[in-house]
């Protein structure tokens, strides 16, 4: 779990207390300290002793008509500096009898300090302040902690309802009304939520924040593109002694309290969905994998939209030669492994149909094409069976998804079955006939072709009459192979062979019927799957 958050204080700040109806009708003065009016307070305190430094915890705002202070300049600048030490968040002198103007002793302490001091030159009851001032931080306070529950309570129901990361990360979104970006500790982008536009926003200028949120301030939360009090506000993920992430609120609008409370309550639902769901510690980075490569491969967003996602997910763009592969019977993971093992850049991702896309991203100066065929041979020596396919490079990033779906293309054409006879690295111009049929597979006139072609074995639903057609065809024509495969006589193969033609109406050792035959038989295998 993520470190237990700091209690929250929500507060106002010295700027917000001066301008509350009470306060303006004894015509306050900022005299010192006027760069510091956005400290929070966290109390109002009313004093009159010269040590009242040790009274306080810090964050207070004092009150004081500086009556046992008057006459002494010495007591008075001590009086600021242990206000300071204290770390009070301001200080309000009620002119009057003891000092009829600002004392310029303390006005030049306090400057010093950067402590803010205020006057006030119209009699005010102080009891009326604080009775303002203490009400409405109870008022944040319950706010705050009704606000925390509700985080809470929705996200854990997600969690308990099984809801992908997506799902938590879009209601911490609606809850903070900014975008919100999940990053691993290299800083890449995980997963972000929130309105599209104002995401593509902070993408699009994702380096620069990266830089300036975890270039300085260390701790728990840090700034991101502003200060912390500009909505820059972060949290880290992590658990059993071990960081693996942060989740960033970018350009959170309201007060920083609320906003650290946000981002901490994130936090520990995230770790939670993580533990829960007992994932390892590269699913999200494979969940953002997934996410581009399948939208650049169903072209519902334009790619050019995609290249900030691209950029903040850590692949690199500018200047690159991208080729696109489609890999089938291996796992994501093995590719991964074998992408950081010959030491190649690029994202890796399972496809709807079980195949996955890889998106090599390679130098101008590297040869596209022996790289590949090393990536290729790495893959074959991990799973022998593989089929690798792959589109012909890339130079601008627009063209992409074309390229991944002509690699998925050469993917669904080339015969897993058949790996053996294929090339290391299967290209368009390798699939032949199969290829062509495949890319023509929902066509009507495809369709209604096979249908047509194949309606005395379709009408029957006679998979082993198919299954004999198919190999027999695939071998060409070679009858005693198609025994052999299928673990048959050669007579009984002959009989089957017979019945097949009687139902097809048509003669297998013509040539023209046979190709017939065969391209409807490709083009009926294509739409099945």
């Amino acid at each position: 779990m993520t470190t237990t958050p700091e209690p929250l204080e929500p507060a106002l700040s010295v700027r917000q207390v001066l301008t509350l109806e009470r306060v303006l009708a004894g015509e306050p003065e900022v005299v010192a300290g006027a760069g510091q009016l956005d400290r929070p307070v966290r109390w109002v305190h009313v004093a009159e002793a010269p040590d009242v430094g040790v009274m306080l915890t810090g964050g207070e705002m004092v009150l004081t008509t500086g009556v046992l202070l008057a006459g002494d300049e010495d007591k008075q600048a001590e009086y600021i500096r242990s206000l300071h030490r204290a770390e009070a968040s301001a200080v309000v002198l009620g002119l009057g009898r003891a000092f009829p103007a600002p004392p310029e002793v303390m006005r030049r302490a306090a400057e010093r300090c950067g402590l803010p001091m205020v006057v006030l030159h119209r009699p005010f009851p102080f009891a009326e302040l604080t009775e303002e001032v203490q009400c409405r931080l109870v008022r944040r306070k319950f706010a705050a902690v009704s606000l925390s529950e509700s985080v809470r309570t929705a996200l854990t129901a997600l969690i308990t309802a099984g809801a992908p990361l997506q799902s938590l990360l879009d209601e911490v979104a609606s809850h903070s009304a900014c975008p919100v970006v999940v990053t691993n500790l290299a800083h890449r982008v995980l997963a972000t939520a929130g309105e599209r536009s104002a995401v593509d926003d902070v993408l699009r200028d994702w380096e620069r924040i990266a830089r300036q949120a975890w270039g300085h301030h260390p701790g728990r939360s840090g700034t991101g593109g502003g200060s912390e009090g500009d909505g820059w506000i972060r949290a880290e993920l992590g658990g059993r002694g071990e960081r693996w992430g942060q989740i960033m609120l970018c350009g959170h609008r309201g007060d920083t309290a609320t906003g650290r409370l946000l981002a901490d309550r994130a936090a520990e639902a995230l770790v939670l969905h993580r533990m829960l769901g007992g994932n390892s510690a590269h699913t999200w980075e494979e969940q953002s994998a997934q996410s581009l490569l399948t939208d650049l491969v169903s072209g519902v967003v334009p790619a050019r939209q995609l290249l900030p996602r691209a950029r903040a997910a850590g692949l690199p763009v500018n200047r690159r030669t991208f080729v696109p592969l489609v890999v089938r019977d291996v796992e994501a993971g093995q590719l991964d492994r074998v992408l950081r093992m010959v030491g190649l850049s690029g994202l890796v991702a399972e496809l709807a149909d079980g195949a996955v896309a890889v998106l090599l991203s390679l130098a101008r100066d590297q040869d596209a094409s022996v790289l590949t065929a090393n990536f290729a041979a790495r893959v074959h020596s991990e799973a022998a069976r593989t089929v690798v396919a792959a589109a012909d490079p890339r130079i601008a990033w627009d063209e992409v998804p074309t390229g991944l779906r002509e690699a998925q293309h050469v993917a669904d054409a080339a015969d897993s079955s058949a790996a053996r006879d294929l090339p290391a690295v299967v290209r368009l111009r390798d699939v032949h006939l199969r290829g062509l049929v495949r890319l023509l597979r929902d066509d009507p006139h495809v369709q209604s072709f096979a249908e047509r072609e194949l309606d005395g074995l379709l009408c029957v639903a006679d998979d082993d009459m198919l299954s004999v057609l198919r190999t027999y065809l695939a071998t060409g024509r070679n009858k005693s192979r198609t025994a052999q495969l299928h673990h048959v006589s050669r007579p009984a193969l002959y009989r089957r062979l017979e019945a097949i033609q009687t139902r097809l109406g048509v003669d297998l050792d013509d040539f023209e019927q046979a190709a017939s035959v065969h391209i409807a038989l490709l083009a009926h295998d294509a739409q099945q799957r």
